[in-house]
């Protein structure tokens, strides 16, 4: 049996130059579309979390396609952290930097029950810029986030320099 850093590695497609000239993008489509390969990618972070967090939070919009079945497997509910301007009602939004200019990310003021533990779930660490982000949220909304897990990391854009004092678990390392 594949561990699920073996089927990440073998369901990761990378295109050169996309979106800009010079960048390698990590394209997760050969994972989702394999139920089996994408089962056995949830099921290693569902094993790691399960029994430890209350909820589960995914990062627009590659996070939603982890988070939401990852949540449901776990028997916890799931929160979106949403691009600006998506969410009804009173939102917490938080502005940041990225390498190509700036983005803007919310979440429900109410959607955690305060004090309680996320896990907070996206495909790729980069920067850092969109999880520093999305866990100042997701604080501020009076949860408390327990660790961050991503599918790949990008060790060379050093994101979690970023994330000083946060749990950060990565299925691969690049």
């Amino acid at each position: 049996m594949a561990t699920a850093a073996e089927v990440l590695g073998t369901h990761t497609r990378e295109v050169p130059d996309f979106p800009t000239p010079g960048v390698v993008f990590k394209d997760l489509s050969p994972l989702f579309r394999d139920p089996e390969a994408f089962a056995t990618v949830l099921a290693d972070i569902g094993d790691r979390w399960r029994g430890k967090v209350d909820v589960v939070a995914g990062i627009e919009a590659r996070g939603f396609i982890i988070g939401a079945p990852l949540a449901q497997a776990m028997g916890v509910g799931f929160v979106p952290i949403r691009k600006a301007g998506k969410l009804p009602g009173e939102t917490h939004t938080r502005s940041y930097d990225l390498e190509y200019g700036e983005a803007t990310i919310e979440v429900a003021a109410d959607a955690f029950v305060p004090g309680c533990t996320v896990l907070l779930v996206d495909d790729v660490l980069a920067t850092g810029g969109t999880a520093a982000a999305a866990a100042e949220l997701i604080e501020r909304a009076g949860a408390r986030v327990t660790a961050l897990e991503v599918l790949l990391e990008l060790s060379f854009l050093h994101g979690r320099e970023r994330l000083p004092g946060r749990e950060l678990h990565a299925i691969q390392v690049d």
